[in-house]
């Protein structure tokens, strides 16, 4: 599952390729659940993503006697991934929210600097849909919070194996990626 820019995306995936998908699809799922209360109209999106995490499931993980350990090694790397994925969010999230409060501008406030409406920052703020960088430049130059703080700069899995393929294909032994680059720290 690709990185998603906007949760309006989830009505374009066909199907979880992987366990990380799957990682991914279930703390999307998560968020959701609390803001679907605030934005109803995303009910459909949630149940589509739930769909898709019980399709990957039946197809994958029915017969658990027949996982082979490779899959079980990758489950358990993605929920590892996944993690580091929150806990940079969720540090993100408390940053921005002290430096509003610091100079007592509320999510709202924010939203109008960015030209995002109210709704749609609660989703950044959380994690479902992406700022942009322009948004993440913006909150850097007005309240000062590091770019190392609002910019992850691990790699998603499905990036770091096309270049890990691309490295191997131009036959360059010195340029790998490092394991930090991955999963944060």
């Amino acid at each position: 599952m690709k990185d998603l820019i906007k949760i309006e995306e989830v009505q374009n995936i066909e199907k979880l390729e992987n366990e990380y998908d799957f990682e991914k699809a279930s703390l999307l799922d998560r968020k959701l659940r609390l803001i679907v209360k605030e934005r109803p109209e995303l009910k459909p999106i949630r149940k589509k993503l739930r769909r898709l995490m019980s399709d990957y499931e039946e197809q994958v993980w029915l017969e658990t006697d027949k996982v082979p350990d490779d899959l079980v090694s990758e489950s358990d790397k993605a929920v590892q991934i996944i993690e580091a994925e929150r806990r940079f969010l969720k540090k993100r999230k408390e940053t921005i929210r002290k430096k509003l409060k610091d100079y007592d501008i509320t999510q709202q406030d924010l939203g109008i600097l960015l030209g995002h409406p109210k709704s749609y920052i609660s989703e950044l703020m959380n994690g479902i849909s992406q700022f942009t960088m322009k948004d993440l430049v913006i909150i850097h130059r007005l309240f000062g919070v590091s770019l190392k703080t609002l910019i992850p700069t691990y790699l998603q899995s499905d990036t770091r194996e096309k270049i890990n393929d691309t490295i191997s294909k131009l036959n360059k032994p010195k340029l790998k990626l490092r394991k930090k680059d991955l999963v944060t720290e």
